[in-house]
């Protein structure tokens, strides 16, 4: 699980859910698992599928900390339904995958 896409707007925005008061934002295995979900979602129509690094992800999360992650393995599912990922382990992730072998 090396790849993570998130959508974003043309103007930059990033595509997020409100969950109690703290954003959501959706991540895809793929740029055409977020294509599909974006089939479904008309909020998500203006949104591109861009691939993460530990660079977009500190632009996502601004100094927030009410920002939280979630894969979404099946696009065609709902977006509320996916594995919450911690902000660290996001970044770890990302880290890892940016290092070559």
């Amino acid at each position: 699980m090396t790849d993570m896409f998130a959508m974003r707007r043309a103007n930059g925005d990033w595509f997020a859910l409100e969950d109690d008061g703290r954003l959501r934002v959706p991540l895809f295995h793929s740029a055409h698992e977020a294509l599909m979900a974006r089939l479904r979602t008309v909020e998500m129509l203006l949104f591109s599928p861009i691939e993460l690094d530990a660079k977009l992800l500190n632009e996502i999360v601004g100094g927030r900390s009410e920002v939280d992650f979630c894969v979404i393995n099946d696009p065609f599912a709902s977006l509320t339904r996916g594995l919450r990922l911690p902000q660290s382990q996001l970044a770890s992730l990302l880290t890892s995958a940016a290092i070559p072998a």
